[in-house]
């Protein structure tokens, strides 16, 4: 009696020792190939990222140096690179000389209202720039963008004749109200949202009945978040370290730091090392902010760009 032998199919699936072969035998695949590999750094792109990072935190360490020894130390030469130990009596010096207690709290009242604002105007205008058909889009994008090319500098002396129309010399909303908004912000938050806000999301919130604000507040500012972190940072900074508007429009009884340091170099021998004491109080606030607020920062950066 005869067996015929049934030939295999040829969709019949493999035999489980042909599937997973043993160590040893046949090609391994690699988990991280294609867009999940990894790259590790070799060590000239540590010992170029480390002496980047040391060029960058000189000038701060610089600071420190000077601001901790004598006028008479700071100015020989080579000049020293080691502390000194007069760094409390110099930062107390800059603290009375300067009114830097006062300079510190209208830095802070003048930096985060901007910083506020701008985002909050900046992060409404990208979005009707980038998702609202309206009649002018283009044209009004246009000269928005097109202010930017403007120096500043034009619109002094009819915005000092406003602000004292206005009541408003030497006070604090004198620097605040014309940086409410910048032209960068609009266009940054445009070109973000164009990118990362889905105009489905936006088409699903008006079939459920929400109008503009409505979608703006459950939608667009979660998806831009991130945006507006950077944006924060930017702004802020910016607002800290301003100088020209707030040393014309200010005075030395109102001052904000960048205006304030000015005194320190008043007198007719300016004490170096004194300049540089208040040059850092004015620098930690932005130091601390940045150590506090980083990860979070890059973090969102970092969600945002794969959420987009």
């Amino acid at each position: 009696m005869t067996t015929d032998t049934v030939p295999p199919r040829a969709d019949a699936p493999e035999p489980a020792a042909d599937r997973n072969p043993p160590r040893g035998r046949g090609p391994r695949l690699s988990l991280r190939t294609g867009a999940g590999r990894q790259h590790h750094a070799g060590p000239l792109a540590y010992v170029l990222l480390i002496g980047a990072s040391l060029l960058s935190l000189f000038p701060l360490y610089w600071t420190m140096v000077a601001a901790s020894t004598d006028n008479t130390r700071v100015s020989q030469t080579p000049p020293p690179f080691l502390p000194g130990p007069n760094l409390l009596d110099n930062l107390a010096t800059a603290w009375e000389d300067a009114a830097m207690g006062k300079a510190l709290v209208n830095s802070t009242i003048v930096a985060g209202a901007i910083a506020l604002s701008t985002v909050l105007f900046a992060t409404l205008a990208g979005f009707a720039f980038a998702k609202l058909r309206f009649r002018g889009r283009n044209i009004l994008l246009m000269l928005v963008i097109g202010t930017m090319m403007i120096p500043p500098q034009l619109g002094v002396v009819p915005l000092f004749m406003m602000m004292t129309e206005l009541g408003w010399g030497q006070k604090l909303p004198a620097v605040i109200f014309p940086t409410l908004v910048s032209a960068v912000g609009v266009f940054f938050m445009r070109q973000y949202l164009g990118e990362a806000l889905p105009d489905e999301l936006v088409e699903a919130g008006r079939v459920d009945g929400a109008h503009s604000l409505r979608i703006f507040w459950s939608i667009v500012l979660p998806v831009a978040r991130p945006a507006m972190a950077v944006l924060f940072m930017i702004t802020f900074v910016h607002a800290w370290n301003d100088f020209f508007w707030p040393f014309i429009v200010l005075d030395m009884t109102n001052p904000t730091i960048p205006v304030a340091l000015t005194q320190l170099s008043a007198g007719y021998i300016r004490d170096q090392s004194v300049i540089m004491a208040g040059a850092l109080l004015g620098t930690l606030p932005l130091l601390v902010m940045f150590v506090v607020f980083g990860r979070q920062i890059v973090g969102g950066i970092m969600q945002g760009a794969v959420k987009g």
